[in-house]
């Protein structure tokens, strides 16, 4: 009695002997399919802060503060990255991400949720954007404050430039030990 598998093509081989397609991996499925998944189910559950005028605000309709909403959305996204790094990555997120970006948000001071009461809800008179003025014709016309393509150029042909170098022989041979009692 024969395998069943013997009959079955190796794994690199297709079906008539051609090698097999070679498939890319699927993206790893995100564990909060949303910010508003996120914000719902993982952030505002966790978090416990006093709410009042003076120490922190929150706004109950924070997706209603497009400030809000680009912080959460960077925190969400960060969080999927982090999260997969075992040792350090939900430290980094929160403190190099939630920590600065809560702090930004719940101030009651300057933050976006700052005319809001975590308690009454949305202000009917939200923040408005910051003002702006047109910025005069010639003033941003200095090479300081454009970034050109000749910057990138000249990035690539450094880069290029010192791996060249990198694998550019010494005249050592790579197979001597310089010194056997330090290993090198």
């Amino acid at each position: 009695m024969s395998d069943p598998r013997d009959d079955e093509p190796p794994a690199h081989q297709g079906a008539a002997g051609e090698p097999a397609l070679e498939t890319e991996p699927e993206p790893e499925k995100l564990f909060f399919p949303s910010v508003d998944v996120f914000v719902t189910e993982y952030l505002a559950p966790l978090l416990r802060r006093r709410l009042n005028r003076s120490l922190a605000v929150w706004c109950p309709s924070w997706w209603a503060h497009p400030e809000a909403v680009a912080r959460l959305t960077s925190l969400w996204r960060a969080f999927e990255y982090l999260r997969r790094d075992p040792a350090l990555g939900v430290s980094i997120w929160w403190t190099h991400h939630a920590d600065p970006h809560l702090r930004a948000l719940m101030d009651p001071d300057v933050g976006p949720f700052a005319v809001c009461d975590p308690r009454d809800g949305h202000a009917s008179s939200p923040l408005g954007p910051l003002p702006l003025t047109p910025v005069p014709p010639g003033l941003l016309d200095h090479p300081g404050f454009r970034v050109e393509e000749s910057i990138f150029e000249n990035m690539r042909a450094n880069e290029a430039e010192h791996a060249a170098a990198r694998d550019r022989p010494t005249g050592y041979p790579k197979d001597k030990v310089l010194n056997k009692n330090m290993g090198f």
